[in-house]
């Protein structure tokens, strides 16, 4: 047994707000085989912390590419936000990194790829 995909999925709904079964299905897949490749040898596949990171590195690959699309979020007044879908990335950076710690003995970290989309100043 390993990651299983269906906790991961209903996590995913929980850190992202979006539907698992929907356009996001690869970038879920993807970020499970993404855990799998940083596994350490003799780690535990069926622990359930990986579950919660691949959900994270899922939602932060959303948060990439709805940023990269220029999909923007809305404020609770219902206002356009410019800056909510860098705050959402942000935010699911942070998860992200926080799993990763996590998960430290685990996964070999240092294959873990974290890129970021800087600040617009000004």
């Amino acid at each position: 047994m390993s990651i299983n995909v269906n906790n991961v999925k209903s996590l995913f709904e929980l850190f992202s707000g979006e539907d698992a079964n929907s356009e996001w299905t690869p970038v879920i897949v993807m970020a499970v085989l993404e855990v799998r490749n940083m596994l350490l040898p003799d780690a535990d596949d069926t622990d359930t912390r990986l579950e919660f990171l691949a959900a994270a590195v899922a939602n932060y690959r959303t948060q990439e590419i709805k940023l990269s699309s220029g999909k923007r979020e809305y404020e609770y007044v219902g206002q356009m936000d410019s800056c909510g879908a860098r705050t959402s990335l942000a935010g699911a950076e942070t998860l992200m990194r926080e799993y990763v710690q996590l998960c430290r003995d685990l996964i070999k970290a240092d294959t873990f790829v974290f890129e970021t989309i800087p600040t617009k100043e000004g």
